[in-house]
């Protein structure tokens, strides 16, 4: 007697590794460092509008996110119909390769980068085509471009990258999409844009206003501190996003969900200011860590990474020893969020003290 099979491709889907919770040590406070987390708790009067929409909790959500969207298209000056909700970002990226990728399509993306992307291409039946990073953690987008067949459907693009650090220029990303051709979909993954600071960011909103074939697609979960929630949106041209739209989960995200993001964009000066508290301290970790003799990437996210190579795993055991949890990619290296000041001394001590 036989069973039912998923399909083959099943199988091959990479499992999600998410960030571990710190070790718990009597008389030390742990710290999770693993999940790109924002340390700070809710913005004022967030908490607020999400107790007014448990209330409802026995009604099902606004499938349409009418009131997201039009505070979206509001903060953004972008039409509604140029908008698509989803379950955070990575929600908009599963739904963007079943919508553009036939079995057998190619979707092109640098690597490392973000996990769920070879997930998402390989459970949609596409084929995955990685492009390594270059030696200091950046996009190689002349080998991206080179890497686009007729198979080619979907390229992803992700500035700044996680979990290396490093983000795209504006000119960069506009001479590497003059070399993509116009049936092709190109993603631009911000999800840390709110942290970027460097010369000649890339402005998205004006790439997607100029290219009929590029989308963004940012989260609510890093800068605005509502991970638990996951709530993301896409900004594309409205095929694009009507598209994306027809193949989302219905009532995918939550009334409180939608209430935590609307009452976020309301408070964005607030949001702003710990934005701005965090960046700092991103650039006293990455001077700390450059002091005690470690090169690090370009960080412009929330997060620094540590190329360690055969060496991670010891890496994160010394970490783990003095109440850090890092996220480990076996063989390659560590990511570590900006967390706490108190936490993020530990990491320029363990770092201080490991032996290179």
């Amino acid at each position: 007697m036989t069973t039912p099979q998923p399909r083959p491709t099943v199988a091959e889907i990479p499992p999600y590794v998410a960030g571990k919770p710190p070790t718990v040590r009597p008389g030390m406070t742990s710290y999770k460092l693993s999940s790109n987390e924002n340390p700070y708790p809710p913005l004022p009067g967030v908490v607020e509008a999400v107790q007014a929409g448990v209330a409802a909790m026995n009604r099902y959500p606004d499938m349409g996110s009418a009131a997201l969207y039009d505070a979206l298209s509001s903060t953004f000056e972008v039409p509604v119909d140029h908008l698509s909700v989803a379950t955070g970002s990575v929600g908009l990226i599963y739904q963007l390769v079943q919508a553009f990728c036939d079995p057998g399509d190619e979707v092109v993306f640098a690597w490392r980068s973000f996990e769920a992307y070879p997930i998402a291409v390989t459970a949609a039946a596409a084929t995955a085509v990685k492009v390594p990073v270059t030696a200091d953690g950046r996009h190689d987008l002349d080998a991206m471009a080179s890497a686009i067949t007729e198979r080619t459907k979907v390229v992803l693009v992700c500035t700044p990258n996680n979990p290396t650090g490093p983000a795209v220029t504006q000119a960069e990303l506009d001479a590497f999409l003059d070399r993509v051709p116009s049936h092709v979909l190109v993603v631009v993954d911000e999800a840390y844009v709110e942290f970027v600071r460097m010369a000649d960011p890339v402005d998205g909103l004006a790439t997607y206003r100029g290219r009929a074939n590029v989308v963004l697609t940012r989260t609510f979960s890093k800068a605005y501190g509502l991970a638990g929630f996951r709530v993301g949106y896409a900004v594309a041209p409205a095929p694009i996003a009507a598209a994306l739209r027809a193949v989302s989960l219905p009532f995918g995200v939550s009334t409180v969900a939608q209430a935590a993001a609307i009452a976020s964009l309301e408070r964005r000066d607030e949001l702003y200011e710990r934005v701005e508290a965090l960046v700092a301290e991103r650039s006293r970790v990455v001077g700390g860590l450059r002091a005690v003799g470690w090169d690090v990437p370009e960080a412009q996210g929330n997060f620094v990474w540590f190329g360690l190579g055969e060496r991670t795993l010891d890496f994160v055991t010394a970490a783990d020893e003095a109440g850090i949890v890092v996220r480990p990619f076996a063989g390659e290296g560590c990511r570590v969020s900006i967390g706490e000041p108190e936490a993020n001394d530990r990491l320029v001590a363990v770092a201080g003290s490991f032996t290179r």
